[in-house]
């Protein structure tokens, strides 16, 4: 059964044990993946976690003229290949979210690959396997659609993964607390 990465972004504290974990991911060369955004840091303790959406048609993979970023048959959108990736940079300029980084020493694109070392064989990744307060899980569609029911929002106003921006992804964020006007009580 397929799973998802779920993202609550209402119920972020801000441990940043998902970038913890992310380091200890295998092939990431202790190197963080995912970040974690302070949403406004001079009001409150808002966070949010920011990683790789795994989009259906990546901009990232559509603007690499060397073909060095692969989807995987999970959807997951992985790195750029060592061999291929001619450190143009137009995948981070492509991206709308931000997400790929660019190391200038190994000039090469890496970014969030889902784990996909652990998620191929259905085991959460690493930043899911940790988070303390249910931010991020690793969910079948079933268990999504029943956190959609519990809320009283049609579909557009569910996920991310509308054609908003970059059209479907295969991580879906919920919108509904920040759409309610749910507040942390921290």
């Amino acid at each position: 059964m397929k799973k998802r990465l779920y993202i609550e972004l209402e119920n972020c504290i801000g441990c940043r044990s998902c970038l913890a974990a992310c380091t200890q991911c295998g092939g990431h060369e202790e190197r963080n993946r995912n970040y974690v955004y302070d949403v406004n840091p001079h009001v409150n303790r808002q966070t949010m976690p920011l990683m790789c959406l795994h989009c259906e048609n990546p901009a990232c993979a559509r603007s690499c003229p060397a073909q060095a970023i692969q989807i995987h048959e999970t959807g997951a959108v992985l790195s750029a290949l060592v061999e291929k990736c001619i450190g143009c940079q137009n995948c981070t300029i492509a991206c709308p979210y931000g997400i790929p980084k660019f190391d200038e020493e190994q000039n090469l694109m890496y970014k969030c690959d889902l784990c996909i070392d652990r998620t191929k064989d259905g085991i959460p990744p690493m930043c899911a396997s940790v988070c303390p307060s249910n931010t991020l899980q690793w969910l079948t569609e079933e268990e999504i659609e029943q956190k959609q029911r519990r809320h009283d929002l049609d579909n557009d106003k569910w996920v991310t993964s509308m054609p908003y921006l970059e059209g479907a992804t295969n991580v879906k964020v919920n919108l509904p607390g920040i759409l309610q006007g749910t507040e942390k009580l921290f």
